[in-house]
């Protein structure tokens, strides 16, 4: 595993709904270059664990550093409108349906985060198109999503992600609504774009498959960390 100091650092985070702890005095590091699987059960905590990381969410207690230029700030404490900033620029997404804007192209959607920030539209379907010839989708750029399969859509979802370069790369269930052999081409393909250049992926899921082809699995239950692992990819490094 990476010894680098950790992109983010979280530290005994508490999330409640009502009466319910969905995170329980949880402390996780992310770190660069690395790929983190957490798995757990539906209601585990996996996906608010997720949220609170990237700055969806806020925890009720607890600290999630980011490291930056001038130190590290704590993204638990920053105004919605920073955070939101942040996940336009540091942060990358992949879901499990994409999110993605069926009335746009692959070029376009893939773009969308490079327009948001002011670039201009020649320069971000330049560089969108890079990512989509990089991830086996040369040829494609103008279609719209109802022309492409759900491998190649998550593919889009993947180069959206990876257009701003970002540190690390949160994907929720990015593999849920396909097929085993797909799940395994789109998560070689996310791994390999984003590790490949440098970044953290953070990868919330069931399949204990798609685990196992991250560097490290956390298993959280009842909003807890019950293990935290290396997985061989990593140990074979």
């Amino acid at each position: 595993m990476s010894t680098a100091a950790p992109t983010i650092l979280a530290t005994r985070l508490t999330r409640r709904y009502g009466d319910t702890a969905a995170l329980d005095d949880v402390s996780i590091a992310i770190r660069p270059g690395e790929s983190l699987a957490i798995t757990g059960t539906s209601g585990s905590g996996k996906s608010t664990l997720l949220h609170c990381l990237a700055g969806i969410d806020t925890p009720d207690a607890g600290t999630v550093m980011l490291a930056t230029d001038r130190g590290r700030k704590d993204i638990a404490t920053m105004r919605s409108e920073r955070r939101s900033r942040l996940r336009r620029t540091r942060f990358g997404f992949v879901f499990q349906q994409g999110l993605l804007i069926p009335e746009l192209t692959a070029v376009e959607n893939a773009a969308l985060p490079l327009l948001l920030a002011g670039r201009s539209r020649r320069d971000a379907e330049r560089a969108a198109g890079e990512w989509l010839r990089a991830l086996g989708l040369a040829g494609l750029e103008d279609r719209r999503l109802g022309q492409l399969s759900g491998g190649q859509v998550q593919r889009v979802a993947i180069a959206r992600a990876q257009v701003t370069a970002p540190d690390v790369v949160f994907a929720d269930e990015p593999t849920g609504a396909l097929d085993p052999t797909t799940s395994l081409e789109v998560m070689h393909a996310l791994r390999t774009a984003v590790v490949g250049n440098g970044g953290s992926l953070v990868v919330v899921t069931h399949d204990p498959v798609v685990a196992a082809g991250c560097d490290r699995t956390v298993h959280i239950d009842h909003g807890r960390i019950r293990s935290d692992s290396m997985n061989h990819a990593e140990r074979r490094r």
